[in-house]
C-alpha cells in the first residue's frame, strides 16, 4: 500500500519566475523543511537522469532519500523516482492561474518500508508529510513572491 500525498499553492508570479526557484534542484533544501541537504550522484543537476540523495528528516526519522529525475519538462514539470529506503514516485506541476499567477502542485505515491510501519506507516505518514509540504509551499510561495535576495 502506497501513501498518496497532493499538495498545491497559487503563488503571485508567473510561471517562469516559479520554474527559475523549483529547477534548481539543490535549492529544494531552502524551502523544504524535511530536506536537509541534497548532493548529487550523477555529473548533470537538471534534468533526466540527474540523480541525487537527499537527506531528510521528519521528526526523529532520519534517512537518505535516493532519487532520479524521470521527467523534465521545461518550464512545465519534474518528475522524480525513490529509490532508496522510502521508494515511489513524485511530480511537481507547474500550471497558470489566472492572468499571472502559477499554481504549484507537489503529488507523491510512496511505500513505506516494514519497520516505518508498512501500509499503516504509508496511511500515518502520508498525513503528516501533507502537512510538512503545505508548510513547505507556503515558504516556496513566499520566497518566489519577494524574490530570492
Amino acid at each position: 500500500m502506497s501513501g498518496h500525498v497532493e499538495v498545491s499553492v497559487v503563488i503571485d508570479a508567473a510561471p517562469e519566475q516559479v520554474w527559475e526557484e523549483v529547477r534548481h534542484i539543490d535549492r529544494h533544501v531552502d524551502w523544504m523543511a524535511d530536506a536537509r541537504s541534497i548532493t548529487f550522484t550523477s555529473p548533470g543537476r537538471s534534468g533526466v537522469g540527474t540523480t541525487f540523495d537527499c537527506l531528510t528528516q521528519v521528526g526523529p526519522i532520519r534517512l537518505t532519500d535516493r532519487m532520479a529525475v524521470t521527467g523534465w519538462t521545461e518550464g512545465e514539470s519534474i518528475g522524480v523516482r525513490h529509490e532508496g529506503l522510502v521508494t515511489g514516485r513524485g511530480v511537481f506541476e507547474l500550471t497558470r492561474a489566472g492572468d499571472e499567477g502559477t499554481r504549484f502542485s507537489w503529488t507523491e505515491d510512496l511505500e513505506f518500508p516494514w519497520w516505518l510501519g508498512g501500509p499503516i506507516g504509508a496511511a500515518v505518514g502520508g498525513r503528516v508529510l501533507e502537512q510538512i509540504w503545505r508548510k513547505n509551499l507556503r515558504v516556496l510561495k513566499e520566497l518566489v513572491e519577494q524574490g530570492r535576495s
